[in-house]
Order: C-alpha cells, then sequence, then structure tokens
C-alpha cells in the first residue's frame, strides 16, 4: 500500500470536517472566478491574439468564450453529481480538480493566434467548465456528509458565498490581470489548481454513508445534455441580431433550438420517470421543501446574472466616462466600483448560515430575496448619472439579501434528502442555479436591446448629425444592431469611434472630433434610451426576487427526508443524522 493510500484510508478525524471545508471551497472558488474573470479580460485577450473582438464576424468569438464556460456548467452538474453518488464523491470532485489544473495549463499556452487562437480558448475554456463542474457538483454533497446538521448551515454558507462572491471578484482579478498581461488572466488559475488538486488527493476521504454503485443513465445523459445545450446554446444566439432585428428570436435556427431543446428536455423527463436509476432524480421535486428551494435559487440566479451585467455595462459605458474616467480604464474601475455587493456576501453568507443553523432556514431564504428585490426598487430609482454613495449602499444592501438567501437555501435543499441522493441533490441543485446564469444573459440583453431599439437609433442619428456627421453615415451608424454598442460598453471600448472608425473622424473639425470622442458624449446621449431599458430590467428583477420570497415562504417545515421520500425513491434510505438545519 502506497503512502497516499494510507493517507486517504486513514480513519477521519474531529479536524476532518474544516479539512473538507477549506478544500471544497478553493474549489469551488477558483471554478467561480474563472467562469467571469474572462468577461472584463476578453479586450486584452483579444488584442493578444490579433482578433478584433467587435468585427460583425467575431461577435460570436465573444459570445461563446462567455457563455460556453456557463453552458457546460449548466448542462453536466447533474450528470457529474449522479457520478459522484455512483463512485464517490471525492473521487469525481479529485478528478475535476485534475482537469481543471490541466485545462488553465492549456489556456495559458495558446499557441494560435486570430480565428484559429480564439477556438482554442473557447475549447480549452469547455475542458475547464467541465472540470470546475465536477467541484461544484460535488463539493456542497461533501460538505453535507462531512459536517453534522448543527453546523451543516455554517459551511455551506462559506462555501456557497464563496462561490457567489468568486464571480464577482473574478471581474477585479481579470481587470487587475489583463493590464500586466492577456495570459496572466489564465495563469493565475495555474498554481491555484495544481496545489488544489495535489491537496485533495491527499487529505479528502470518501465519508458517505448509503448505497454505492448502479447504472449510468445513458439515455437520460444524452437526451437532458442535448435538450439543455441545445436549449442554451439557442438563447446565446437569440441575442445576437438577425435580419432585419436588433435580435435573434426570430431566426429559424434559434427557434428549432428552443422548441427542440424543450422537446428533448420533456423525453428526458417521462425517461427518468420509467428508469430505476435515473441521473435526475424527478422524485426528489415531490419533496417540497427541495423544489421550492431550486425554484427560488433558479430565479434569484437569474436576477443576479442579469444584475451583473447591467452593472458592467452602466458603469463601463456612461457613469465612469461621465466622471473622467478613459474608455480603456473602466473594465478595471467597473470591478473595483462593484466590490460592495461583494462585501454584502462575504459579510451576511456565513453569519445567515450560521444563524439558520439555530433558527430555522426558511426565516432567512425568505427574508433574503425580500431584501434583494427591495435593492431592485432603488436601483432603478436611481438616475443614470448617480451619487456612487447611494449606488453603493444599494450595492451592498443587494449583496446582503443575497448572502441572507444562498446558504440557508442550500442547505434547506441538501438537509431535505437522503443521503444517498446527495450528490445527485447536489447537481440538480446546481444545475438550477448555473442554467438561471445562462439564461440570465439571453433575457436581460434581450430586454435591454429591446429597450434600446426603440429610441437609440434617433437619438444616436440625431447626435451625431449636430456634430457634423453626413447624414447618410449617421443613418448607417444607427441603423445598426444595438448588441454592437452594448458589447462596446461591455467590453471598455469608445463606442463612437469603434462605430464611426478613422475614415469618417478624420473628415471632421477637431473641435467635433474630440466632442464625439470624448468622455461625455455618448454617455450623455444615450442615458435616456438605458435608462428606459434600465427600467424594465431592473423591475423583472425585482419581480423575481418577489417570486422567489414566496417560494421560500412557501417550502413548508423539514420532516425527515425518509419520511418524505419512503414512496419516492427506491429505497427510502435516509440520512443517519437528524435533519435539523433546513428546519423552518
Amino acid at each position: 500500500m502506497t503512502r497516499t493510500q494510507r493517507l486517504r484510508d486513514a480513519p477521519v478525524g474531529p479536524g476532518y470536517k474544516w479539512i473538507a471545508l477549506s478544500n471544497t471551497t478553493l474549489g469551488v472558488l477558483i471554478a467561480t472566478l474563472d467562469s467571469s474573470i474572462v468577461i472584463i479580460s476578453l479586450p486584452a485577450i483579444f488584442r493578444g491574439i490579433g482578433l478584433d473582438p467587435l468585427a460583425p464576424g467575431n461577435i460570436g468569438y465573444l459570445l461563446w468564450m462567455i457563455l460556453g464556460y456557463l453552458l457546460v456548467s449548466a448542462v453536466f452538474v447533474v450528470v457529474l453529481g449522479r457520478l459522484g453518488d455512483m463512485f464517490g464523491r471525492v473521487r469525481i470532485y479529485n478528478l475535476g480538480f485534475l482537469i481543471f489544473a490541466c485545462a488553465s495549463i492549456a489556456l495559458s499556452l495558446d499557441p494560435f493566434r486570430e480565428g484559429a487562437g480564439a477556438l482554442w480558448l473557447i475549447l480549452w475554456r469547455i475542458v475547464q467548465a467541465f472540470g470546475g463542474s465536477m467541484l461544484t457538483a460535488n463539493s456542497a454533497a461533501i460538505l453535507t456528509d462531512a459536517f453534522p446538521a448543527r453546523q451543516r448551515g455554517m459551511a455551506l454558507g462559506v462555501n456557497q458565498i464563496t462561490a457567489l462572491a468568486g464571480q464577482f471578484l473574478g471581474l477585479l482579478a481579470g481587470g487587475l490581470l489583463a493590464v500586466i498581461d492577456w495570459r496572466a488572466v489564465f495563469w493565475v488559475s495555474v498554481p491555484i489548481s495544481v496545489a488544489g488538486t495535489i491537496w485533495s488527493y491527499l487529505s479528502l476521504r470518501e465519508t458517505a454513508s448509503g448505497r454505492r454503485g448502479g447504472r449510468i443513465d445513458w439515455f437520460g445523459n444524452i437526451t437532458f445534455a442535448a435538450g439543455a445545450g441545445a436549449l442554451l446554446a439557442a438563447i446565446t444566439y437569440g441575442i445576437q441580431p438577425y435580419g432585419g432585428g436588433a435580435t435573434g428570436w426570430g431566426n429559424p435556427v434559434v427557434l428549432g433550438g428552443l422548441f427542440g431543446g424543450v422537446f428533448l428536455l420533456v423525453v428526458f423527463c417521462v425517461i427518468e420517470t420509467r428508469l430505476k436509476e435515473p441521473m435526475f432524480r424527478l422524485a426528489l421535486l415531490k419533496v417540497r421543501a427541495f423544489a421550492a428551494g431550486n425554484l427560488a435559487a433558479l430565479l434569484i440566479a437569474i436576477a443576479r446574472g442579469g444584475l451583473q451585467f447591467m452593472l458592467i455595462i452602466w458603469l463601463q459605458g456612461i457613469w465612469l466616462p461621465l466622471h473622467g474616467y478613459e474608455f480603456e480604464d473602466t473594465p478595471l474601475w467597473a470591478g473595483i466600483f462593484m466590490l460592495p455587493m461583494t462585501c454584502g456576501f462575504l459579510i451576511a453568507g456565513p453569519l445567515s448560515g450560521y444563524m439558520s443553523d439555530r433558527f430555522g432556514a426558511r426565516l432567512f431564504s425568505t427574508a433574503g430575496p425580500v431584501v434583494v428585490a427591495c435593492s431592485f426598487v432603488g436601483l432603478l430609482l436611481l438616475p443614470v448619472n448617480f451619487d456612487y454613495g447611494v449606488f453603493a449602499l444599494l450595492l451592498l444592501v443587494n449583496g446582503f439579501g443575497q448572502g441572507m438567501f444562498s446558504a440557508p437555501n442550500t442547505s434547506s435543499i441538501m438537509g431535505s434528502v437522503p443521503a444517498a441522493y446527495r450528490g445527485v441533490a447536489s447537481g440538480m441543485r446546481a444545475t438550477f442555479q448555473n442554467s438561471g446564469t445562462a439564461l440570465s444573459i439571453g433575457v436581460f440583453f434581450s430586454l435591454m436591446v429591446s429597450g434600446l431599439a426603440s429610441s437609440l437609433p434617433s437619438t444616436l442619428s440625431g447626435g451625431l448629425q449636430a456634430h457634423g456627421v453626413p447624414a447618410e453615415t449617421a443613418h448607417h451608424v444607427a441603423s445598426l444592431p444595438p448588441v454592437s454598442t452594448l458589447f462596446a460598453t461591455f467590453l471598455g471600448e469608445n463606442p463612437i469611434q469603434h462605430l464611426l472608425g478613422p475614415g469618417t473622424l478624420s473628415r471632421l473639425a477637431a473641435d467635433q472630433r474630440e466632442a464625439l470622442t470624448g468622455f461625455s458624449y455618448f454617455p450623455q446621449l444615450v442615458s435616456g434610451p438605458f435608462h428606459d431599458g434600465l427600467v424594465i430590467v431592473f423591475s423583472v428583477a425585482a419581480g423575481m426576487a418577489v417570486i422567489s420570497a414566496i417560494a421560500s415562504a412557501l417550502r413548508g417545515r423539514s420532516r425527515r427526508p425518509d419520511a418524505e421520500l419512503a414512496t419516492a425513491t427506491p429505497t427510502g434510505e435516509a440520512d443517519p443524522e437528524p435533519q435539523g438545519a433546513p428546519s423552518s
């Protein structure tokens, strides 16, 4: 027997739970940080490989760089959670760390340029997302196995808030590292993931109770992956313009993907109800706490993802330029000015997890979305050129509300199922959450683009002509899809300079050219149409948060999972510990 095997087979001591918490927290941190670190650093990455991210033919590369990671995370987490149930949660988790480390190394060594370089990054990002999905799908189940019920909410709170904070810390890290070198965006993951891989293989143990083994549900895996993939891919292409429309929702390919994806998911549900050992245990949805918690998590994830992207556009495209920041510097400062939200996560997450262990999950998981909804109402009432103190306070409140919700809700979900199904339950929970993040981009970008399409063309055309741009050129620029303007601001580019180009600008008088390409012209020009779009976006987000609060309030008082699932699972196996954590 090797030294590594002896270490792994050694009895688990009282301090093991803290080793499990620290390692899984590191795993979900690096996985979620890498899901957002590329967003801010895309301009530097595409300049590094010699590709203009805003050229019409390259928008697909840009979208897949962002959404490819999210799509894989949404599609495969439930599969990998099920594999954790079958072959060992720690085994699948450790393999995920190894895959993530290898992909991080490959990303930092991109040998190609232009389109080939972009495809290399997209493909290895997909591999990296697969490894990250192994980490996130099994981390909550490992913690639920390692911690007693009285401490489970605290442990899951630390883990989940770290995951959420990673999404926003990735924005800051991307801005800082892209200034040094575009490869540094990927280098940062290498030492962390390599160290995490070695540490997890040496320290983590299989502590799960209940049965192991079983068969792989091939039909379920194929139909779910194909259906969810088609649906999310269609949403990705729905953001892009088609024909004369501002978005692509009328594209036959998009419509085919939407309807085909829904059809395959229906087939998947039928298959899963007929199998003894399904991948996606739909019977778990008969548990009210499990179903209500996942619905609430899905809605909060959609609202949170939409908020993240809209705030970046708001800060980078309007507020920061109005306050004298150069467009090239706005990605970094946008990440810095959004830190109050991360602080809210970090304050409320562990605290609410600890408090929910004592007072129950329902109070906190219901109050959290209410606080989030109030912050959205406050944001939609702000003027476009806001006072930062009020803005920061609203972000802090929003982050605090999400922190209040996340840990107790996760504890309630994981504590409501039998021990034998915690892996698949963790995967299902992560699927709902990751799908919400992926859906949010399509939903909120489409809402914003539709809002801009109604007023931006006339505003842009009139404003350009007033500063000496020929009417024909102004009309042409104003007729371009609003998504180009959104992506320009999203990437910290001067939209006017990009839309007009050096040829048109060189023919204008010096004062006109200086005014058009200055800090304040474009932000002032689009502030009205953009605010109209923000009102729509934040109103929808507030409504989702309210529905999430209602679902949380209706989750009921928890019962022992074996009692609730006695007729819903093949074995009715229960958690050997009393499930006190998720009580209301």
